[in-house]
């Protein structure tokens, strides 16, 4: 009798309290957070794979690279097309990559992947997500090492989708304290920044209504423990993502418009930290350059109220 697996691979769930949280194989992400019974982040069933970037990590990059191309330690790189209706490189390497379970207690786990030169990549890291449930939700701590003999350019992003239990984006209220959009080409790569307008103004608690976001905000504002907050709102449930404002200087809200099959403005507000804004290897902003035997590591969480 042949074995069957899920899409998204091995299952481990880690627990605390009534909260419980599934990492999965496959891209090494998160496939579902739950507090007394209530998803957190809008995920998805064991029986399907992640559909548009859900609870992915996006490494050695997050975002996009202008068609996969780009020039570092003086030798020009040809990314693999993964967004090739737009003819960009999208979300990094290790998104569908098959992860290793490196330790689990009952309310946390390691996963690790060896990240090692192949098309458009030639340094060799090692990659670590941390996952631990306690008193203030789930805390996220990515780390990578430079195990190679040559320095290694790196960025790094998440994909949860927030949720407060809003029946459509619409209904839900956002706060997002930035005061700089990124402004982006239609191949959504960035080509200036600018202060935000009015109407993508989300720095106080307001109804998102009919805002349609897909778009970068940076100048984020962090609160005295030096961390920016994100949160969604709904009839009295809030959810709000945190990050490590010296080390997350981007993020980025997508409110699942182009999303097909009825998903659209419907599964959650995707919150996404970055380290770095699209097409990092290529203009060099805010990229993370890691010499031999370097390690970054820098923690996001999630929260409900």
């Amino acid at each position: 009798m042949s074995q069957s697996y899920a899409p998204s691979g091995e299952q481990w769930t880690i627990r605390y309290g009534d909260q419980h949280a599934t990492i999965v194989q496959v891209g090494g992400g998160i496939r579902e957070y739950v507090v007394g019974g209530k998803p957190v982040l809008f995920g998805y069933d064991a029986s399907a794979k992640a559909d548009a970037g859900r609870g992915q990590m996006l490494m050695p990059w997050p975002n996009r690279i202008r068609d996969g191309q780009y020039t570092f330690a003086g030798r020009d790189q040809q990314l693999a097309l993964s967004e090739p209706a737009r003819a960009n490189a999208s979300h990094g390497l290790v998104r569908w990559a098959i992860w290793t379970l490196e330790s689990m207690e009952d309310s946390a786990l390691t996963v690790t992947y060896s990240l090692l030169p192949q098309q458009g990549w030639d340094a060799a890291l090692k990659l670590t997500m941390r996952y631990a449930l306690g008193e203030d939700g789930l805390t996220v701590t990515p780390s990578a090492t430079n195990v190679g003999d040559t320095a290694a350019p790196f960025g790094f992003g998440a994909h949860p989708y927030l949720t407060a239990g809003e029946p459509t984006v619409d209904e839900a209220s956002l706060r997002l304290p930035a005061e700089t959009l990124i402004r982006v080409d239609d191949r959504l790569i960035p080509n200036g920044s600018a202060p935000i307008s009015p109407d993508l103004n989300f720095s106080a608690l307001r109804s998102v209504g009919d805002v349609a976001l897909d778009h970068a905000f940076t100048d984020l504002q962090p609160d005295d423990d030096g961390r920016w907050r994100v949160t969604i709102a709904y009839g009295g449930r809030v959810t709000t993502l945190w990050a490590d404002a010296s080390a997350y200087p981007y993020v980025q809200a997508f409110t699942g418009d182009s999303l097909p099959g009825g998903r659209s403005r419907a599964t959650g507000i995707a919150v996404e930290p970055m380290t770095c804004p699209a097409n990092a290897f290529a203009t060099g902003d805010h990229l993370i350059v890691l010499e031999p035997g370097e390690t970054w590591s820098a923690g996001w969480g999630v929260r409900a109220d």
